[in-house]
């Protein structure tokens, strides 16, 4: 860890190997909320990050979890901010000036163009990229594109997929499951990749996304499903899982997740050339 001159690193704060921090950086500091009232939160920061001049990262608060959290090989340009209870995945980028309201997510390699703001309690998913002066308001999909003042979704961010190996089959794909949102499409697009032996990760990450359960939750309907295949059978709960983004329900106990950032209309999604 570095810390260059006129830096501020106070409260319960722990900062990675090799992070260098700019000057007049200001680390756990209280946070910019009116309901803290002298917890003890946390703000942890992780490896290999570049924090540099005149950023804030505020600690957590009680009502958000007690901890902020930043991960490792970030890029924090000057007077960005991260606000406390905030999750901030591996190798995130925020351009100058970026705002992250408090408990935000932001999953591994998400990129924010400068001068953008991020509303209190979005996810924005991994990969995604939003374009400056943008101000988001609902949830990112994963390898989203969005921008705009009040941010719509504009396609995938095909670069990045592109600079994290991604086939040209896999985009397409994915290409063809967003065009599918909201539509009977989306639910094939899902069951046909669910039926694969080795699914891909992108459409994986998005299914994930959007059905407002975790992981284990969706390992647990995986193994349903084996077992009705097993007899020949097509299993309600996967049915339902499948069908979650559209109806928001599973069984009548899924509740419904928040707004995700809408596509313009009308939203350009034929097959790109992925060269």
């Amino acid at each position: 860890m570095v810390l260059k001159s006129h830096v501020v690193v106070t409260g319960d704060t722990v900062i990675g190997d090799e992070t260098v921090v700019f000057p007049f950086a200001s680390l756990g500091e209280v946070p910019q909320d009116l309901k803290f009232h002298g917890e003890k939160t946390r703000l942890e920061i992780g490896k290999r990050n570049r924090i540099r001049e005149y950023v804030t990262m505020n600690p957590g608060t009680e009502g958000g979890g007690a901890l902020t959290s930043v991960g490792d090989d970030g890029l924090f340009m000057a007077g960005a901010h991260v606000a406390h209870d905030c999750r901030v995945g591996n190798r995130v980028i925020l351009v100058n000036n970026v705002a992250i309201a408090g408990h935000c997510v932001l999953e591994d390699d998400v990129i924010v163009g400068g001068l953008s703001g991020v509303h209190q309690f979005v996810r924005i998913g991994r990969g995604a990229m939003i374009g400056a002066l943008s101000m988001v308001a609902a949830d990112v999909i994963p390898f989203g594109l969005v921008q705009g003042p009040r941010a719509h979704l504009d396609g995938l961010n095909l670069v990045g997929l592109k600079r994290r190996g991604a086939s040209r089959d896999e985009m397409h794909a994915l290409r063809d499951m967003l065009a599918g949102l909201g539509k009977g499409s989306f639910r094939d697009s899902a069951a046909a990749w669910r039926k694969t032996n080795n699914p891909r990760r992108s459409a994986k990450c998005l299914i994930l996304f959007l059905v407002p359960r975790t992981a284990a939750f969706w390992h647990r309907i995986h193994e349903q499903d084996r077992r009705y295949r097993r007899r020949g059978q097509t299993g309600p709960a996967v049915v339902s899982a499948l069908d979650a983004p559209l109806v928001f329900a599973l069984e009548g106990s899924m509740s419904r997740p928040r707004q995700t950032v809408p596509a313009r209309a009308p939203l350009a999604l034929s097959r790109p050339s992925c060269r």
